[in-house]
This record gives C-alpha cells, structure tokens and sequence, in this order.
C-alpha cells in the first residue's frame, strides 16, 4: 500500500512539474486578446491524430471576453462533413492568460494557457489533458490566415522545445469558405 501511494505520488509530481515550466504571455491582457483569431499551426501529439493529418485545415475562431473574466471561443472548422462550428467556454484561473474547459468529448477538464502573444498578429497557446496519458497541443493562432516566417519558426522551436516531434508540427492551408462567407458582402 506504501508503495503505492508513493508511486501516485510521484506521478501527480511529474504530472505537475512537466508544465510548471510553462508561463502564461506577462501582463496578459484579455481584452487585447480578444477578437479574430485564425489556427495556422499545430503541433499535437496524439497518436490518433495521425491518419487526419493531411486532413486539416486551418480554421477560423473569435475570442469574446465575458464580464466575469471568462472567455467564449467560436471555432469553425473544415470536416469531411462540412464547416462545423463549435463552442467552448474557457473559465479564467487566478493566472491571467491561464484558463480551463471541460471537454464534453473527453468528459474530462483541459488546461489552456496563452503562451506568447503581441495580440496584433499571433498568439501560441498550450493545451494540456490527462487522460490515458498526458496529451498536450501547442497551437499557433494568427489575426490573419498567414502569419510571417520569423512566426512560424518561433512557434516550431517552442512545440520543439516541449518534445514534440517534427513531423507532428503542422502548418495547415487555408479552408475554403469556412466559416461560410456572408452574401452581399
């Protein structure tokens, strides 16, 4: 039983220490933060991920600041089923630039945190889970659907740096008309 317990414990400690590295952007300022945001890179490590791969598209998000300090992200993505939105509703922690979800389709709580950002034209955010085992994805996010080089190189060297391999770091082509562009405009 000793054993066991110190053997939980440790892992809780790995578990804790593999981002106690990780600090949100200084000075997060959400109200900076908020508004269009475009997903223009992505670096995940799940092995289910693979096969959808030459898959993904980059895609499309808005970011609205609620009253109390949480935040509604909108996401459009491009599926084989067409444009799909979804809704996610991150809660703000006592860290500024970190936030939690719950994921309905894991059933489990996700840790976010806003990396780096300048707000004008590109943000990295962490995203971390346990589940079977930890998982974790950094996502390069740009105000527009192309970010410059010098971006892009920064946004590897970090996924790099959080012992991603290279062929798990994407930098996805634009999707076509999703979301669904306006009539008349």
């Amino acid at each position: 039983m000793r054993t066991t317990v110190v053997a939980v414990v440790m892992v809780m400690f790995c578990v804790m220490m593999v981002d106690a590295d990780v600090k949100p952007q200084k000075d997060f300022n959400l109200r900076m933060f908020t508004g269009r945001w475009y997903r223009v890179g992505l670096a995940y490590d799940s092995s289910s991920f693979t096969p959808f791969r030459d898959k993904v598209k980059a895609s499309m998000g808005s970011v609205a600041a609620l009253s109390n300090g949480n935040i509604n992200l909108t996401m459009w993505d491009s599926t084989p089923f067409g444009c799909q939105k979804k809704v996610y509703n991150y809660e703000r922690t006592n860290v500024p630039g970190q936030f939690t979800y719950f994921s309905t389709r894991h059933n489990i709580v996700k840790d976010i945190t806003v990396v780096d950002t300048n707000y004008t034209d590109y943000a990295v955010v962490l995203k971390n889970k346990v589940f079977n085992r930890e998982y974790t994805q950094v996502a390069l996010y740009g105000r527009t659907q192309t970010v410059s080089h010098s971006i892009i190189m920064r946004f590897k060297a970090f996924a790099l740096s959080r012992g991603f391999p290279r062929d798990s770091i994407l930098t996805p082509p634009p999707a076509e008309n999703c979301p669904p562009s306006r009539s008349g405009r």
